[in-house]
């Protein structure tokens, strides 16, 4: 039976990846097709290869000897595929987070151990230093985040005890889960409570039991058009500062600019030796503290004290 989608990918991914020659394209077959038929061998990995050239991956093709060209293999340039030095924004960097937690996972761990196990036994010549361009290494450190992110993938139901602030005591819930999103320095679900036969958001760090997954896979269905950060806006509102001060270096912190309702230039900072912008925000957005720690050392949130205290406990967190 072929493997599934995504391990043939990740596979065939860390197989092109690693080789220090192209690999023929019947070894390719041979190790990582070894149940399918040549017509669909062919049709398989024609797709496979565009799927990964349509990711930005390249996929090289070029001669096995070369004094003659009649076989041809393939492999990926461990130098090309290497991305330069890349600026996100902090949405762009929630989701690299969120990709980035997926890689270590133990069933992506599992994947890429056991492609490097088929490689080694072939008596193919690898280099597995490649894999460190492929590996990012932040986390998410929610005791509940891999369950749950396996059963966003396979919706799949899941139940879990759910503790909030205002109830004594958790309550058990059970849940078809839609998606993760991080947002204020921290991950939330959104999915469809079939306890209370509606749509609820749930903070992970407030998940005080194991998740179990329940039932089959492709069990329901998202709702078509789902917008999970309009769910979390509409269902766990979070309150709005109605005005936040910022000190900005020069030339940083172009975005809190862009949206200022005012700017005074050449203010002392906090050690009262260097000059700042004082940048003024009516009603900043849902994730102005990830902002702020998007912009690392350049900005300095001054108000509200609740928010500024949101930051130096990051900050702590990451320190400690």
């Amino acid at each position: 039976m072929p493997a599934p989608k995504s391990e043939r990918l990740l596979n065939l991914l860390i197989m092109l990846l690693v080789q220090r020659r192209p690999i023929a394209k019947d070894r390719i077959r041979e190790l990582l097709y070894p149940d399918s038929r040549p017509d669909a061998f062919e049709k398989m990995f024609e797709r496979d290869k565009d799927e990964l050239r349509s990711l930005g991956i390249p996929v090289e093709v070029a001669q096995l000897d070369p004094l003659f060209d009649d076989e041809i293999g393939y492999r990926i340039p461990p130098d090309e595929f290497a991305l330069p030095d890349v600026s996100l924004t902090p949405e762009e960097a929630a989701v690299v987070s969120l990709a980035s937690r997926v890689w270590q996972q133990a069933t992506m761990a599992q994947a890429t151990t056991d492609a490097v196990r088929k490689l080694n036994a072939a008596g193919l010549d690898v280099d597995l230093t490649a894999l460190d361009i492929a590996q990012p290494r932040q986390n998410a450190d929610e005791p509940a985040f891999a369950t749950t992110w396996e059963a966003v993938c396979d919706r799949t139901r899941i139940v879990f005890d759910y503790q909030r602030p205002d109830e004594p005591e958790p309550r058990r819930r059970h849940v078809q889960p839609w998606g993760l999103v991080r947002t204020s320095g921290r991950w939330y679900l959104v999915g469809f409570d079939t306890d209370r036969d509606a749509e609820r958001v749930f903070r992970l760090d407030r998940v005080c039991s194991p998740v179990r997954k329940v039932g089959p896979a492709r069990a329901y269905d998202v709702p078509p058009d789902t917008d999970l950060r309009e769910v979390i806006d509409r269902l766990a509102p979070m309150p709005a500062a109605e005005r936040a001060v910022l000190l900005v270096r020069k030339g940083a912190g172009h975005s809190f600019r862009r949206r200022a309702s005012h700017v005074e230039e050449g203010v002392r900072g906090p050690d009262d030796s260097t000059t700042w912008d004082c940048v003024e925000l009516d009603r900043p957005a849902r994730g102005l503290v990830d902002e702020v720690l998007y912009h690392g050392p350049d900005v300095v949130l001054v108000e509200p004290a609740a928010l500024r205290a949101e930051v130096v406990r990051r900050l702590e967190a990451v320190a400690g």
